[in-house]
């Protein structure tokens, strides 16, 4: 079952691809149902620029809200972390309990 984690920001695709070590799970990528000759068949997406992927509050970054599906980047390092809070002004919120 997914599980949705205590808070997740968007943000659009080529902003996260601005940082240096930036890599993509292509496999990961959310399926999209499509009508064709007649049937409806899951394909999967294609990620442009313009797509929104999800920051986890573990820093691990989704196709989705869902934080264990979807994955797209989880290659988490202290030089990850501070991209996220320098560039992307990622914070998690005082409120959201971290237990």
């Amino acid at each position: 079952m997914a599980v949705i984690g205590k808070y997740c920001k968007a943000y659009l695709l080529r902003d996260l691809r601005q940082y240096s070590q930036w890599t993509e799970q292509l496999e990961n990528i959310r399926e999209e149902t499509q009508e064709a000759e007649e049937k409806t068949v899951q394909i999967k997406r294609k990620l442009t620029d313009e797509d929104f992927l999800y920051v986890q509050e573990n820093y691990v970054v989704t196709d989705g809200i869902f934080k264990d599906e979807n994955i797209i980047f989880d290659g988490v390092t202290e030089e990850w972390k501070e991209f996220c809070h320098n560039t992307l002004k990622f914070e998690i919120p005082s409120s959201v309990d971290s237990n």
